[in-house]
């Protein structure tokens, strides 16, 4: 395969197959237990999570929330299509429906539930208090804030009913097996969805440390619910004691799939890390250093050369453009790079939506400048208003996938020839 683009996305689509919960689900799925069997769960993931599940165990009871658009036919498992990153009513009626499931649960029943990236917006149940209003309030100026994943899904446990492990205090004293796909970097079971099964450790006082340092606005009522204890169920809590979780896919699995073809395609491989996080106009500028100082050490007859990365980068809105942060990234690359020779890059998130566009992400090569201007586009603005969606649409460059039924997070690859 010699036309760069097409290599770049065959390598992107081979990391999102890996992690198709129809692969990945199955070897932690334990026979059907006898007795009641009730499915729950919420992301981007979780529709095909439970087509995966009812695939090998038959119809189950249960329900389930996913972005629009997201959604799978199951037999049993009934799908709710709610509103993401910012949540809506749908997502609050159906997680109400979820917890008056798990209340009458006894010791001898069972809970499959089943988290990806999205839950956190997903599954929403403001915390005593607040109302839905603030809840998107502080979840549009968090994700505006250039702020960390981590940072991020701390705040949203303290303003919440049922993350930081109260949707399996919820299910107690049933037994409760969690499976979940990572779209966070280090796959802390924790920050995936906002643990909503896994116990958590911080207070109040740090998740309002995180709006003071991160300068988030939020609404008074927001502020106030952090200036007392939350619901947060602490890692000891008997409640939390036959609650178990298991991470079935990750960014490392499908950065290695993809490896392992570059590899079979000829190329010399070098994986940078599965977990990178920050500004994305900042890792943009590091690996362009990068690619530019392998490219000129390269000699005549070597191997063509891929760089492989994941993670999560932020961005800070500074503008009132369109973009997401992997388009963001291919826009400060072909920035720093200055149209040279020789290399072209692929960064996409693997759920098929690059920040709240229904963009995947976008490719660059020697070519992009000169083609940007040749368009009567400033590159450099287009940056400083986050309108990395708008130019590569201009351009033609956008990759789009549709729902891809995954989400392990940013998936990027640098081509050095």
């Amino acid at each position: 395969m010699t036309d760069p683009d097409p290599l770049l996305r065959a390598l992107f689509d081979r990391a999102i197959t890996v992690a198709d919960p129809m692969r990945s689900l199955g070897s932690f799925l334990p026979e059907r237990p006898a007795g009641r069997v009730l499915v729950v769960g919420a992301g981007k993931a979780a529709a095909r999570m439970a087509e995966a599940v009812e695939s090998r165990w038959g119809a189950c009871d249960g329900l389930v929330i996913t972005r629009h658009g997201h959604g799978r036919p199951c037999q049993g498992i009934e799908i709710v299509e709610a509103a993401h990153p910012v949540p809506d009513a749908a997502g609050v009626a159906a997680t109400r429906r979820i917890l008056d499931l798990l209340t009458p649960l006894g010791p001898q029943d069972f809970v499959l539930a089943l988290i990806s990236g999205g839950a956190s917006a997903l599954l929403c149940a403001p915390a005593e208090g607040l109302t839905l209003g603030d809840k998107q309030a502080v979840n549009a100026a968090l994700l505006a804030s250039g702020a960390p994943i981590s940072a991020i899904n701390t705040v949203r446990k303290h303003l919440s009913r049922v993350k930081g492990g109260q949707l399996a205090a919820a299910a107690h004293p049933a037994r409760l097996l969690c499976l979940m796909i990572s779209d966070v970097p280090g796959d802390d079971p924790g920050l995936i969805g906002s643990g909503p099964t896994v116990g958590e450790a911080t207070s109040s006082t740090e998740a309002l440390a995180i709006l003071e340092r991160w300068k988030v606005p939020v609404p008074a009522a927001v502020r106030a619910c952090l200036t007392r204890p939350t619901g947060v169920v602490a890692p000891g809590d008997p409640r939390l004691a036959r609650a178990e979780n298991h991470v079935i896919a990750a960014a490392s699995q499908s950065l290695a799939a993809a490896a392992r073809l570059a590899s079979a395609m000829g190329l010399e491989v070098d994986v940078l890390g599965d977990a990178l996080e920050g500004e994305a106009r900042a890792v943009a500028a590091a690996q362009a250093r990068l690619a530019l100082a392998r490219r000129d050490a390269r000699n005549p007859g070597d191997r063509p050369l891929v760089l492989l990365s994941g993670g999560e980068l932020t961005v800070t809105r500074r503008g009132d453009g369109i973009g997401g942060p992997n388009a963001e990234f291919c826009l400060a690359l072909a920035l720093e790079l200055k149209g040279a020779a020789g290399i072209h890059a692929l960064a996409c998130d693997t759920d098929g939506v690059d920040g709240a566009a229904e963009v995947a992400g976008a490719v660059i090569g020697p070519s992009t400048l000169a083609r940007a201007r040749a368009l009567g586009l400033d590159v450099r603005a287009e940056l400083a208003r986050n309108n990395a969606h708008g130019f590569f649409a201009a351009l033609g460059n956008q990759v789009i996938t549709g729902p891809t039924l995954t989400n392990v997070n940013d998936f990027r690859a640098i081509l050095i020839r």
